[in-house]
This record gives C-alpha cells, sequence and structure tokens, in this order.
C-alpha cells in the first residue's frame, strides 16, 4: 500500500494529539496509533511525540492510499463485503514498505473507513470480512472476538487419514531461537486449543489427504501445529514438518523457493477458510469460497 505524505495547516503552538482530535476529527485511537507509529511528521521529517506541540505551521501525517491490483470482493453487502484472499497475500500492511496488501483492494473498493473485522495468515487463502464503514467493522469484529460465528477450513495435509477426529493440544510459543512458532504442551501450559477434523478424499498416488477443518477455538497456527503433532502436517507449510533451518530461513524471508518446495512439497500453503456463517441484524449469512484452486492441486 503505498505510504503518502499529505499536508495540513496547524496552529502552531497547540497539542499535536489535540489538533489531531479537535481539528482533523480523528478518534482518540486512530490519533495516539498514528503518533506512536511515527506517522505524524514536520517539515523536516522528524515525527512528533504525543506529549509535543506543533512547531511550525504545516503538519505532514504518513496515510495509506488503496489500490487495486484487480481482486474484487466475492460478495457485496449494504453494511460488509466478503473477499477471498488469495495466498501469500498480507491483510494489512506491515511496514511502510509493504507494496500491496488486502487492505487496498478494501480501501479502494470501498474507501479510507472500510477494513477487515478479523484476520487470517498471509499464506492462508479464502475468506476475509470487511465493515464498510467503523461501525459494522467494531460489530463484525465483536462477534469474531466472542465466537458469535462458525467457520471451516479446507486443508491439503501429507499421509492418509480415514476418519474424524478431534484435536484437543494446549499450545504455547515454542521459544525464541526461531521467529514465531508455536508447539503443543501440556494440559497446565499454554492455551487450551481444540480442533475437529473430517476428512473428505485420499489420493493414493501422491499419499495426500483432502480434509475439512473446524477450529472450535482459534489460537496462533492453531491449524498447522495441530495437524503436525498427529504427523499430517500440511502440504506446502515452511514452518511445521521441516527442518529448523528451513523454518528460520523462511521467518527470515530468505528461504529460496525452491528449497521450501523441495522441503515442504509445494510454494504455498494449502490452507483455506472455505466457509462463514453468521447473524448480522437478524439475518443469517452462510458464505462458501471458491476452492477450485485448492481441489484442482489436490486432483492434479
Amino acid at each position: 500500500m503505498p505510504f503518502i505524505l499529505k499536508e495540513f495547516d496547524a496552529p502552531k503552538g497547540k497539542s499535536i494529539q489535540l489538533f489531531l482530535l479537535q481539528d482533523l476529527g480523528y478518534k482518540p485511537a486512530v490519533a495516539h496509533r498514528l503518533i506512536s507509529r511515527g506517522r505524524v511528521f514536520d517539515s523536516k521529517h522528524n515525527s512528533y511525540l504525543i506529549s509535543q506541540s506543533i512547531n511550525e505551521d504545516k503538519v505532514y501525517i504518513g496515510l495509506f492510499e488503496g489500490h487495486t491490483r484487480g481482486l474484487k470482493p466475492l460478495h457485496v453487502f449494504e453494511d460488509f463485503a466478503i473477499f477471498d484472499k488469495p495466498s501469500n497475500l498480507v491483510i494489512h500492511p506491515n511496514s511502510k514498505k509493504t507494496a500491496y496488501s488486502l487492505l487496498d483492494e478494501i480501501r479502494y473498493h470501498f474507501g479510507e473507513k472500510a477494513n477487515q473485522a478479523h484476520r487470517i495468515d498471509a499464506e492462508t487463502s479464502g475468506l476475509v470480512l470487511v465493515g464498510k464503514k467503523e461501525e459494522a467493522t467494531n460489530t463484525l469484529a465483536t462477534m469474531f472476538e466472542t465466537k458469535e460465528y462458525k467457520k471451516s477450513y479446507l486443508a491439503i495435509v501429507k499421509g492418509k487419514i480415514t476418519e474424524e477426529q478431534t484435536i484437543n493440544k494446549n499450545l504455547k510459543k515454542e521459544g525464541k531461537n526461531i521467529g514465531v512458532r508455536m508447539a503443543t504442551c501440556e494440559k497446565d501450559e499454554g492455551k487450551e486449543s481444540i480442533t475437529h477434523l473430517k476428512p473428505l478424499k485420499y489420493n493414493q498416488e501422491k499419499d495426500l489427504t483432502l480434509i475439512e477443518l473446524i477450529p472450535i477455538t482459534g489460537r496462533q497456527h492453531q491449524i498447522r501445529v495441530h495437524l503436525y503433532s498427529i504427523g499430517h502436517e500440511i502440504l506446502g507449510d515452511p514452518i511445521y514438518g521441516v527442518e529448523d533451518e528451513i523454518a528460520e530461513e523462511y521467518l527470515n524471508k530468505t528461504l529460496k523457493e525452491d528449497d521450501r518446495f523441495k522441503a515442504s512439497g509445494s510454494y504455498r500453503l494449502w490452507l483455506q477458510a472455505n466457509y462463514l456463517e453468521f447473524t448480522y441484524k437478524g439475518v443469517i449469512y452462510k458464505i462458501y469460497s471458491k476452492n477450485k484452486d485448492i481441489i484442482k492441486e489436490f486432483n492434479s
């Protein structure tokens, strides 16, 4: 998402925080975020601190402006929309250098007040719910926080799975030697994590199983870790089921595509957020993603 520096006339001597709140109309949380992340500057590109006053008659704010690369929403409703996100696309820019994210498409299609109501991993494809205005986003985000929804995933996993099962294993961060990686742990450690899985089809030639997954809880990397813990890691996973060196290179963004393919079996993670069901303003919505890619990969 392009990082645009915008210029605003400003009353010299006024608190920078009050200027954002009173003169520009930002809400307190947004104003605090802009200042704390160093996106409010003077003409010499010095970032203002939240306690500082304006030292000249102009203020410059670094804002993100969305652009499109052709991705369109899967469904559009009055208050919200749903995108079918491709794999290897971050939802939100993680730095000023992020050239493109789903937020680009969200803002391009629905304006600067639109935002995602929840997140899925960059490598996970599938459904992302978007509020077109702040009120709708907050309502939908609260729905996710309070688990007032149903969702399921599709995944291609290594090996043969023949029976439905529920994986009930607590999760915790694995350690500091390798970036963000989770691990199963004892019941008196970590956080409770439960995933139900159902095998759909087995590809004998490739020794792969297409499965449906319902995460009862929503922990970081829950599905990936749970599947790895039972010996059926997801095809293309560069973190779980590979050598530590491969995982570390991936997390450090230095892993070559060919090395990833050799280690994990694919250039992408074959995990798809496939189904979402929720109630909004008394209406029940049941949404399926377009899962052609994952089915094609499994059958090819």
